[in-house]
């Protein structure tokens, strides 16, 4: 009688386990998506999706900036060059989507951006205190 309700529980943590890797958040299709310029983007995803990529670069640059002894404005006006085209060429180059869609250029540009200013501001301050004090 307890093997039949193992066995019952196995089945249904089975099945559990494929319901959550058919709708989970890791799935290859998921991931393909990023780089398929025949794949749907409503506007929520589009922007999700810039969002992030935005704040890794501001991590990256920021612990980068900060891990060199960088100072000075002109990193700050360096980081949002390569932030924004690292943006415009996602969604005009590689998913080859009508920006006019999203809202235009400026929406999407705009995608993160304070959030990544802050970030980047707040890893650089961090990396350069903790590596050269």
């Amino acid at each position: 009688m307890k093997e039949g309700k193992s066995a019952a529980k196995l089945n249904n943590s089975n099945n559990q386990q494929q319901h959550q890797h058919q709708n989970g958040h890791f799935s290859p299709s998921k991931f393909a998506k990023l780089l398929d310029p025949e794949a749907s983007w409503d506007k929520d995803q589009l922007g999700d999706v810039l969002h992030w990529i935005r704040q890794v670069v501001a991590l990256v640059c920021g612990m980068l900036w900060g891990t060199i002894p960088l100072v000075g404005g002109i990193w700050i006006g360096l980081f949002l060059l390569i932030s924004s085209g690292i943006i415009y060429g996602y969604y005009a180059m590689i998913l080859k989507i009508d920006e006019e869609d999203f809202g235009g250029h400026s929406v999407l540009l705009q995608e993160g951006l304070f959030a990544s200013i802050t970030l980047f501001l707040l890893s650089w301050i961090l990396a350069y205190s903790l590596a050269h004090f």
